[in-house]
């Protein structure tokens, strides 16, 4: 059941549910993130690679992460397919509260690849657990998007840009992962 290329396309919570939050999704600081995350599915599918669409959920909260209220799937436009694996998390990242680990490891994965909403909370906390499972992460920043945090008690005001620039330089400083944009990764051949 090993998977041919090693590499997995990881989809981190590219969800209807940010697009109910509409004050979120109209301040996101990246808004080419469903094209370049479009663009590394098609890569993806090209290149055989395992694609993976986590999604989020916090059952019984009558939020937009509410699964009763069916905000809980896939952006419409990237259309994932019945061979690709899916998954709902409950925690932050894609692991801890999923098979995730599992279903990669069966399938021999060492690479992941990731995408998605959120780019300082869910994408972010994803790339760092992988790290520590021992998988090599490519994290495609312009593939990731966020909005800002207004300022609160104890803290500071943080734009969306500032924090994604952030995580850029914690996952890549630090030997988390390596960062690369959109046209990097489409760039890439399949064996690489």
């Amino acid at each position: 059941m090993t998977h041919p290329t090693g590499t997995a396309l990881l989809v981190v919570d590219a969800q209807e549910s940010f697009r109910q939050r509409s004050k979120d999704w109209a301040t996101t600081a990246n808004p080419r993130v469903l094209d370049n995350i479009a663009a590394l599915v098609g890569h993806a599918r090209a290149a055989g690679d395992l694609i993976v669409w986590v999604t989020h959920a916090e059952p019984e909260t009558g939020g937009a992460f509410d699964p009763a209220l069916g905000f809980v799937r896939v952006v419409a436009e990237l259309e994932p397919h019945d061979t690709d694996l899916q998954v709902v998390k409950t925690s932050i990242n894609a692991f801890t509260t999923t098979n995730l680990h599992q279903q990669l490891m069966l399938r021999g994965i060492r690479r992941v690849v990731i995408c998605g909403i959120r780019t300082e909370q869910c994408c972010e906390t994803t790339a760092r657990v992988a790290s520590d499972l021992g998988f090599e992460v490519v994290f495609v920043a312009d593939a990731t998007t966020t909005s800002g945090i207004t300022a609160g008690e104890g803290y500071s005001a943080v734009s969306g840009e500032d924090l994604m620039r952030r995580t850029e330089s914690v996952l890549g400083g630090r030997g988390f992962a390596s960062i690369v944009t959109t046209a990097q990764r489409l760039s890439v051949s399949a064996v690489v």
